[in-house]
C-alpha cells in the first residue's frame, strides 16, 4: 500500500536534458531506454541509423544553436518511453533526413528496409509540389500525413513525438511563428494525441500550446498555482491520507496519489464557468490504482462512504470505455471543509493503457480482449478518415472535417441491436445515422429515441436507444448541413449535393451549348471527341462534364465555348451577324439546383418566362414582366429562351394578397376555400389596413399552373366579405 502526493506536475513532465554523449554510447539516455525492451541486434541497427542521420545532418543546426541531431534523438527518446518497436525508433532518427538533406527515400529503403522508408515518407512534407499559398500547403501536408497514418498508425506516433519536442523548444522562434505552430498544435495534434489515448503527450501539448497562444494568462495561472501550493498542501495530504486509511480498513491493496491539474484544464474551467482562480477549489485530482477491475468498484464504495458524492458527477468508463480505449471510474465528492474533489479509480493495467493509449499495441504482445478492441476502434477511426478524405473536395474541406471529428467531448448511445456508439457531444439523429453507415444516413427520413419519434435534428444524449427509419427513395437534405456536426455526416451530405449539382448543371450546360451551336448553324453532332480533347487541354480541366457544368452554373458563356469548339473544326468559319435563334429550354420545375425559379416573381406554368444566367445560382427563371430583370433585358447574352413543360411534375408557389373584412372566422373560411380548390397554403401573413375595418392577408399558395390559379381566385371572390384579391409578383415575406 502506498500514498503519494505530487505538487509540481508541470516540472515533473519536462523531458530531462539529453546527455552530451553519442547515442551509440552505453551511457546515452536513448540506449538506456532501449535496453529495457529491445534486443541487442535491434539496438545495433538503431545505432547505425543514428550515425547515418548524424552524418546526413552534419553542419546543420537548430534555431537554438544545438546540432540538428539533438532533435531526432529527442523524438526517439519519447517513443522509446512508450516502448515502440525498432522500425518506429529508426524512422524517428531518420524522419527529417529526406526532407532536409540530399538523401532520398530509396537510399533509406536500401539501407534500413521498406517498412522504415514508408514511415519516413509518410512524415516528409510535400515541399516539391507548388501550392498557391502556405495555408494550402499546410492542409495538403496534413492530408498526406493522415492518409499515411491510416495505413500505419506509427506515422502519427512519430509525428506527435516530433511535434512535442518542437513545442518544448519553441521559444527560439519569432512570436508570430510560435503562435501559428501553437494554434496548429492545439487544433490538430493535441486532439489526435487524445484520440489515440496518449494522455501525457496530450496534456503537455495542450499546456505548451496555451503557453504560447496566451503567454500572460499562462504565467498568471502558473504564478497563482505556485502561490496556492503552500496553502493547499495540507488539505491535499489530509485527503490522500484519509482515502488511504479507508482503503486499508477495507483491506484493499491500492496506491493513492494527488496530482495537480494541468494549467490549460484549469484555464478552460475558469473560462467556461466565468470563475476566477480563487473560486476554483478542485485544482487537484486524486487517483486510486488498484490491482484488478473489480477492486475499482469496491474502492468506489469505500470512497462514497468516506465523502458524499456530488449528484450526476459519476462516470463509469470501465463498463463503457472512451473511444480511445480509456477505462476508469470518475467521481466528484464533497471533501473536508466542503472542498469539491475529483477522483479517478482504475486498475494497474488500465493505468498503463491510459498512459500509452494505442501505443500499448507494441508495449503488450498479449491477446488482451480490451486491447484488441482498442486496436479495432482505432482502425475504425482511421478507416473513417479515409472515407472523409475521399468524400472531401479538397484539403481545406478534409481539414475542416478532421477538426470536427477530433471533437473531444463524447456521448454514448445504443443501436437497436444494443451496440454502443460514441458520438461527439451535440450530435443529432443524422450524425448517428451516418455513424451506423453512409447508406443509412443518405436514406434516413425519421428517428426514434427510446421508442419516441423525434425530429432528425434532435440532439442525442448519453444512454439513448436510437432507431433510424429509412426510405429507399429518400435523399440527403441540404438543410441537414445546418445542424450535423460529425465530419463523416458533413462530408457525405456535401458529396451528394455536389454530385447532384454537377449532374444537373452538366445537363443544363449541354442544352445551353447545343443552343449556341445551333444558333451558329452548327450541328452539335459535328463536334468530335478530338475537338473536346483540345478544349479540355486549353481550359486545364479533367473532363468534358466539368466544362458543361460550368456553362450550366454560368461560370462560362455558352456562346464563347461554342465559338472555341467551332474554331477547332476544319473548313468552318465563325458565323457573324447571324440572328440569335436558340432552341428553347423546357422547364419542369423540379430541376432544383441547376435551374431555379425566382422568388421575386414566383413564375408558374402559363406565365411567359425568361431564363437568366447567374454565376452563383446557374439558370434562374423569371416572368417576362419581372421588375428585377429590367436592366438585363438589354443584354441578350445574359438571357435564354425557356418554356414550360406541358406536364410539370410539381406544385408552384404564387403570392396572393387578399383584402377582407376584419371579422372572426374569416381566415378559416378563406383557408377552407383554398383547400377545396386543391391548393396548399405555404405561408400566411396578416397586415392591418388603414381604418381597421379591413385587413390585408398575404398568402403564398401552391398551384399547378395559371389556369389552376385563375380557378382558385374565382372561388375566393365568391366570399362576399372579400373586397379585393390580386396576385403580387414583387413581394416576399
Amino acid at each position: 500500500m502506498a500514498s503519494t502526493a505530487h505538487f509540481n506536475k508541470a516540472d515533473a513532465q519536462k523531458t530531462p536534458p539529453l546527455p552530451l554523449l553519442p547515442v551509440d554510447n552505453e551511457a546515452s539516455e536513448l540506449t538506456i531506454l532501449l535496453k529495457t525492451y529491445l534486443k541487442t541486434k535491434d539496438i545495433q541497427k538503431i545505432w547505425d541509423a543514428y550515425r547515418f542521420s548524424e552524418e546526413a545532418h552534419h553542419g546543420q543546426s537548430r534555431r537554438s544553436g544545438e546540432p540538428y541531431i539533438v532533435h531526432p534523438v529527442a523524438v526517439a527518446c519519447t517513443l522509446a518511453k512508450l516502448h515502440l518497436d525498432a522500425p518506429t525508433i529508426l524512422a524517428a532518427l531518420l524522419h527529417d533526413v529526406v526532407e532536409d538533406t540530399t538523401i532520398t527515400n530509396k537510399e533509406i529503403e536500401k539501407k534500413f528496409g521498406k517498412q522504415v522508408s514508408v514511415l519516413v515518407d509518410g512524415l516528409s512534407k510535400l515541399d516539391k509540389i507548388e501550392f498557391q499559398d502556405a495555408t494550402e500547403a499546410q492542409a495538403e501536408n496534413f492530408r498526406k500525413m493522415l492518409l499515411a497514418m491510416s495505413n500505419d498508425v506509427r506515422v502519427i506516433l512519430v509525428k506527435l513525438a516530433d511535434r512535442l519536442h518542437n513545442m518544448q523548444t519553441l521559444d527560439v522562434l519569432r512570436p508570430e511563428k510560435q503562435k501559428r505552430i501553437a494554434q496548429e498544435t492545439h487544433d490538430i495534434y493535441a486532439p489526435i494525441a487524445n484520440r489515440l489515448g496518449l494522455n501525457a503527450i496530450y496534456q503537455e501539448l495542450e499546456d505548451l500550446s496555451f503557453k504560447h497562444l496566451y503567454p500572460m494568462r499562462y504565467r498568471a495561472i502558473q504564478k497563482a498555482m505556485k502561490a496556492s501550493r503552500g496553502n493547499r498542501r495540507e488539505v491535499v495530504e489530509k485527503i490522500t491520507a484519509a482515502i488511504q486509511q479507508k482503503l486499508t480498513e477495507m483491506k484493499m491493496d491500492a496506491e493513492v496519489s494527488g496530482r495537480e491539474k494541468n494549467t490549460y484544464s484549469i484555464y478552460k474551467k475558469m473560462s467556461e464557468k466565468s470563475m476566477s482562480f480563487a473560486q476554483i477549489n478542485d485544482i487537484y485530482a486524486f487517483r486510486i490504482i488498484v490491482k484488478e477491475a473489480n477492486d475499482a468498484y469496491s474502492a468506489l464504495g469505500a470512497l462514497h462512504s468516506l465523502y458524499k458524492p456530488l449528484p450526476g458527477k459519476f462516470k463509469d468508463y470501465i463498463a463503457i470505455p472512451k473511444a480511445n480505449g480509456y477505462q476508469s471510474l470518475h467521481t466528484s465528492l464533497f471533501g473536508p471543509f466542503g472542498t469539491p474533489i475529483e477522483v479517478q479509480i482504475r486498475s494497474e493495467k488500465m493505468h498503463k493503457l491510459a498512459e500509452a493509449g494505442v501505443a500499448a499495441h507494441w508495449l503488450y504482445k498479449t491477446k488482451d480482449a480490451h486491447l484488441t478492441e482498442l486496436q479495432q476502434q482505432t482502425h475504425q477511426w482511421l478507416k473513417r478518415l479515409l472515407e472523409i478524405q475521399s468524400d472531401s473536395a479538397d484539403s481545406f474541406e478534409f481539414l475542416e472535417h478532421l477538426k470536427v471529428d477530433l471533437f473531444p467531448d463524447e456521448v454514448y448511445v445504443f443501436t437497436p441491436k444494443g451496440k454502443i456508439l460514441a458520438l461527439p457531444k451535440g450530435s443529432t439523429a443524422v450524425d448517428f445515422a451516418y455513424a451506423v453507415h453512409s447508406d443509412v444516413g443518405n436514406c434516413c427520413v425519421a428517428a426514434k429515441y427510446n421508442q419516441e419519434l423525434v425530429p432528425l435534428r434532435a440532439e442525442v444524449h448519453n444512454g439513448d436507444h436510437i432507431e433510424i427509419i429509412t426510405a429507399p427513395l429518400a435523399k440527403p437534405n441540404p438543410a441537414w448541413l445546418n445542424f450535423v456536426i460529425t465530419g463523416k455526416a458533413r462530408s457525405h451530405i456535401r458529396q451528394y449535393l455536389k454530385s447532384i449539382e454537377s449532374e444537373e448543371s452538366s445537363r443544363l450546360g449541354e442544352g445551353m451549348l447545343n443552343q449556341a451551336l445551333k444558333a451558329l448553324h452548327i450541328s452539335p453532332s459535328s463536334i468530335k471527341e478530338s475537338h473536346w480533347k483540345k478544349l479540355i487541354s486549353d481550359y486545364g480541366v479533367k473532363t468534358k462534364e466539368e466544362i458543361l457544368a460550368e456553362i450550366g452554373l454560368g461560370k462560362r458563356m455558352n456562346v464563347m465555348v461554342a465559338h472555341q469548339l467551332i474554331s477547332f473544326m476544319d473548313g468552318v468559319s465563325h458565323v457573324k451577324g447571324k440572328h440569335k435563334q436558340l432552341d428553347v429550354i423546357t422547364i419542369k420545375g423540379s430541376e432544383s439546383m441547376a435551374i431555379q425559379l425566382a422568388i421575386c416573381c414566383h413564375p408558374i406554368p402559363g406565365d411567359p418566362i425568361l431564363g437568366f444566367i447567374n454565376k452563383d445560382k446557374g439558370l434562374v427563371v423569371h416572368t417576362h414582366d419581372c421588375l428585377a430583370i429590367r436592366k438585363f433585358k438589354l443584354d441578350p447574352d445574359k438571357w435564354l429562351d425557356v418554356e414550360w413543360d406541358p406536364n410539370p411534375d410539381r406544385l408552384f408557389k404564387v403570392n396572393l394578397q387578399i383584402m377582407v373584412l376584419n371579422e372572426r372566422g374569416m381566415l378559416a373560411k378563406i383557408s377552407s376555400v383554398i383547400a377545396e380548390s386543391d391548393s396548399n397554403i405555404d405561408n400566411v401573413n396578416v397586415e392591418e389596413s388603414d381604418g381597421g375595418h379591413f385587413v390585408n392577408v398575404n398568402f403564398i399558395v401552391q398551384v399547378h399552373n395559371r389556369i389552376h390559379l385563375a380557378d382558385l381566385m374565382r372561388n375566393l371572390r365568391k366570399i362576399s366579405d372579400i373586397s379585393r384579391i390580386s396576385r403580387v409578383k414583387m413581394k416576399t415575406f
